[in-house]
């Protein structure tokens, strides 16, 4: 049998009706056959992935969306790109379904269906945005390989596109239902944030969540926390260029945060599961807040049990994100190494132990990956 005919052959196998042929020593062959067709699968869409990746940060996503079919010439020229990796790539996404190609005129089209989930147009719908984390992941591959055999974690600086990367991610959400959709889950909170309440965000990163509210609600005042000085820098930069005056961004590691009393409402966008003492960082929310105050929030949607996560359409994404990040930079800090799929219900206990009373949690349509706790000060 060639090499190409056993490929082929793998490519083909469906994993879950493969027949049944077993040796004396009970080895299923077509089992095992139809599990390297499997990975071949899983190896052929990791190529997707960054090829996605690479389309999403150069834009040319963006380009063939502007574009009638065209040329890979064409193409390179919208976006000042090189002609010939530019054609390299437009193969990967023909092979992979995602671009149509004409091998007459051989020009490529993006069909508007794709671009609906490829584009920044898409929002919180661009799956391209996300290819990002997987190429991030492979950056610190060795690295983390290294932790296996050694122990500890990574550092943040290891991470030079991190912030860069969630500020996109969080800021598709935040621009398309902070406002209408998440702020209204805690009951009667846009309305005191209108008359003007204190507020904060925990874990802020570049702080467009903050300033968002800030330039909605000029009666509030918003303070924004992260130990990044870097997207520190990058939130104040965004609240000067929006001329916002209610908006305040200081460098604070949170779980040393002394604040008490200080706030009405505190928020928390992805920022818990990869502290390195999160149990400090809710307590420390908790006394911050005033008696009337509510916590918003926002973390990963899976739960606490491995076997309860099988069906997560994303759940192995979320033990490598884990993996390579969230828990990595928590053991880097000696922290606790939650890691990102601590689940809703070790949220919830953790939440009431850290002195939160009557938390709902709660669910956004156009957030699929996180669930949404509202938590008030016993």
């Amino acid at each position: 049998m060639t090499t190409e005919a056993t490929t082929t052959d793998l490519a083909t196998t469906d994993l879950d009706a493969a027949t049944t042929t077993t040796t004396g020593d009970g080895f299923d062959a077509d089992a095992a056959a139809a599990f390297a067709g499997h990975f071949l699968d899983i190896l052929n869409k990791s190529a997707i992935a960054l090829l996605t990746s690479v389309g999403h940060q150069t834009g040319l996503f963006e380009s063939l969306a502007e574009l009638p079919a065209a040329t890979s010439r064409q193409i390179a020229d919208a976006g000042g790109l090189d002609e010939r990796y530019v054609r390299e790539w437009l193969g990967g996404m023909v092979v992979a379904g995602v671009v149509r190609y004409d091998p007459t005129e051989r020009t490529y089209l993006l069909p508007r269906e794709h671009a609906a989930v490829l584009t920044r147009a898409a929002g919180p719908n661009n799956m391209a945005l996300l290819m990002q984390h997987v190429s991030m992941m492979g950056e610190v591959e060795q690295k983390v390989i290294e932790r296996f055999r050694n122990g500890g974690g990574l550092s943040y600086a290891d991470y030079p596109l991190f912030h860069r990367n969630m500020a996109e991610t969080s800021a598709a959400v935040n621009d398309a239902a902070l406002l209408d959709v998440i702020l209204p889950l805690v009951p009667g909170l846009p309305g005191r944030l209108a008359a003007g309440i204190d507020v904060c965000d925990v874990g802020c990163g570049a702080g467009h969540a903050v300033n968002l509210m800030a330039r909605a609600y000029p009666a509030s005042r918003f303070t924004g926390y992260d130990f990044s000085e870097a997207a520190i820098a990058e939130a104040r930069a965004e609240a000067a260029r929006m001329g916002l005056a209610n908006a305040r961004f200081e460098v604070v590691d949170v779980a040393r945060l002394d604040a008490r009393g200080a706030y009405d409402a505190v928020m928390a966008f992805d920022a818990i599961h990869d502290q390195a003492h999160p149990a400090a960082v809710l307590r420390n929310i908790h006394d911050a807040l005033r008696p009337d105050g509510v916590f918003l929030m926002v973390d990963i949607k899976a739960s606490s049990n491995v076997e309860e996560n099988i069906g997560l359409a994303w759940g192995s994404y979320l033990y490598a994100i884990s993996t390579f990040h969230c828990m990595s930079v928590s053991l880097g800090l000696d922290g606790d190494g939650l890691g990102t799929a601590w689940g809703v219900e070790l949220a919830g206990r953790m939440l009431a132990e850290a002195g939160f009373g009557g938390v709902d949690v709660r669910d956004v349509e156009s957030d699929p990956f996180n669930a949404y706790f509202v938590a008030r000060r016993s």
